[in-house]
């Protein structure tokens, strides 16, 4: 469907008449608009014809397209439903050094751990059509990425981007988990689930773990854990010389957390292991709400002004010939 933005504007079209008589000048004894001309004033004559002749019916032509392009024309699509049931789902990813081992057997070789889960997160958060996606990043400390959202796309590109050390190399899962917890907080559906991804134990942050589970309880949050880590690491980092290697993995604390919220703990040592999420969250309920509606709009504005620019531009080179002909 074709419309106007703000229609209104198109009582505008009669303002040159209006100003030929609001603006009168005395010529020869004659009251006489004077008009706006396009052709070089270096002539007297030229300019005096100009000012006491009428409007034309070319320049209302263009004062009409460049009022059709102030009104804003819009071509509007058909409506698009959008998916009025879903789940609410917190991704919440480890960003600490030890996620640079390369243990992870994928697609043939063996790859660090964070690539591994950008590889398979990527194809999960895609499958979550209906579904409304947020994204939390931790290591020293955590920080929301992206805010719940349906756009699927944004959040798949947005993990995308990570890096190790981008917030630190330590593992604060306590916060991550309340930071979790605190995105929910004005949110009263069921199925607000939080997808906790680490390979380590809990190193920094301000808040202990146990006291983040206390919190997911209270507000009726169900936490998915997924430990990742081969059971026997290969390959050299700098981060197996400290300690932080997959045999640290706090598998207690992340069941716990699980087990006391309702959700699974999952062992990811291979690409098998982290799928088998998908499953278990495609059995939930998803949760209702009031359908929303949009129509894709496209701007037409140009379309009027750049006809009324080029005849503008059309009019100059028509008065400027003919200038130059009658002084030559």
């Amino acid at each position: 469907m074709f419309e106007f933005s703000w229609p209104w504007l198109f009582v505008l079209l009669p303002l040159p008449w209006l100003l030929r008589f609001l603006k009168p000048v005395h010529t020869e004894g004659n009251t006489r608009l004077r008009i706006p001309s396009f052709a070089k004033h270096n002539l007297a004559t030229q300019v005096a014809h100009q000012h006491t002749r009428s409007i034309s019916a070319f320049e209302w032509l263009i004062w009409a397209l460049l009022v059709s392009a102030l009104a804003n024309p819009t071509w509007l699509d058909e409506p698009i439903t959008l998916p009025n049931e879903g789940r609410d789902i917190m991704l919440a990813v480890d960003l600490s050094g030890s996620m640079t081992e390369q243990d992870m057997a994928y697609q043939g070789q063996y790859v660090d751990r964070l690539t591994m889960v950008k590889a398979v997160l990527s194809d999960f958060i895609e499958q979550r059509q209906g579904d409304r996606l947020g994204l939390i990043l931790f290591g020293d400390t955590a920080f929301l990425q992206t805010p719940l959202t349906r756009d699927v796309k944004t959040v798949s590109q947005m993990l995308s981007e990570t890096q190790i050390g981008l917030v630190g190399r330590a593992t604060a899962i306590g916060d991550a988990l309340g930071l979790s917890v605190k995105r929910f907080a004005n949110k009263d559906e069921s199925n607000r689930i939080v997808v906790l991804l680490t390979d380590g134990q809990n190193t920094a942050g301000n808040l202990d773990p146990e006291e983040a589970l206390l919190l997911a309880r209270e507000e009726g949050i169900k936490v998915y854990t997924i430990g990742v880590g081969s059971d026997n690491p290969r390959g050299f980092s700098l981060f197996n010389m400290g300690g932080m290697s997959g045999g640290s993995l706090d598998e207690r604390l992340l069941k716990r957390i699980a087990e006391q919220t309702g959700g699974l703990y999952f062992r990811a040592k291979d690409v098998a292991g982290l799928q088998q999420i998908y499953q278990e969250l495609d059995k939930l309920e998803p949760i209702s709400a009031d359908e929303q509606t949009f129509r894709p709009q496209s701007a037409l504005f140009y379309f009027p002004l750049l006809i009324a620019l080029g005849l503008i531009a059309l009019r100059i080179m028509f008065i400027s010939a003919k200038t130059l002909r009658q002084e030559a």
